[in-house]
């Protein structure tokens, strides 16, 4: 039988335990580890690289800085990332998570039958991607991924299609992406705007790092941000008289982003 490896990160210890125990019910489950902050649970995914990942995204406990931008986070790092199980009290975070493409989302305490569903989801979804391969690679063939060195990967190149017309765009070239009914305004760096007739949950679902969605209408890069002043829910963009809000639902990414610059090369004064 297949097993499955899974990590939980909660900041809570007695829910840790009590997902543990029921995860132990089912023997194609396997506990790697356990992580009670952002950090800690960050680090022990890309250690490992788990089958699936149990997350907590309204932590009792807002120093462990547990919420959905951990998502973002292992999109900065991993290719492929563990499938995201949502464990949390409250309901009303659900439409979040699946804008981040959360595989399941549990309300805790997680109980058996719940588990046996998302089981039986993620058994479906590995077979179903085990025959496209299958259909789509010839048996007798054996293709060798194509490795590219981190160093010398090309930047991503986005290009907005429309009637026969191909524009290309650089997307660290890009400061923010606006939401215009069921299209988008995209700004570049030289002030020029483009329309993509996408709409911003789109690219918000195929854009990772520096990306990150802040507010209903907008996803900034977060490159151009000169200045986040959190009384007034405003980003400013550099070399720019710009100023963009961000929201209340949104708020822990912005949190996030501020602690992504507090971890580099860093001098507050």
């Amino acid at each position: 039988m297949k097993k499955y490896s899974y990590i939980i990160i909660d900041d809570d210890a007695e829910s840790i335990l009590k997902t543990q125990t029921t995860a132990s019910g089912f023997s194609e489950l396997s506990f790697t580890a356990s992580a009670s902050n952002f950090q800690d649970g960050l680090d022990l995914v890309l250690e490992h690289q788990p089958d699936l990942v149990f997350l907590e995204i309204e932590p009792e406990n807002l120093t462990s800085h547990l919420s959905l931008a951990f998502i973002s986070e292992l999109h900065r790092f991993l290719q492929q990332i563990p499938k995201i199980i949502v464990t949390t009290k409250e309901k009303d975070k659900a439409f979040d998570a699946i804008q981040y493409g959360v595989f399941d989302y549990l309300l805790k305490p997680v109980i058996a039958n719940d588990l046996l569903k998302t089981i039986l989801k993620f058994n479906k979804a590995n077979l179903q991607a085990h025959i496209t391969s299958f259909i789509e690679e010839p048996a007798s063939v054996i293709v060798e991924p194509r490795i590219i060195p981190q160093e010398i990967q090309k930047p991503l190149t986005i290009c907005i299609k429309s009637y026969g017309d191909y524009r290309y765009l650089n997307a660290e070239d890009i400061c923010y992406f606006q939401a215009d009914n069921n299209s988008t305004d995209i700004y570049l760096n030289t002030g020029e705007m483009i329309t993509a007739f996408k709409t911003l949950k789109h690219f918000e679902s195929v854009l990772t790092y520096p990306f990150i969605r802040i507010h209903n209408s907008y996803v900034i890069n977060r490159n151009y941000i000169s200045r986040i002043h959190s009384g007034n829910s405003i980003c400013y963009i550099k070399n720019s008289t710009k100023k963009i809000p961000f929201s209340k639902t949104y708020r822990s990414n912005v949190e996030q982003i501020i602690a992504d610059f507090a971890a580099g090369n860093y001098l507050e004064v």
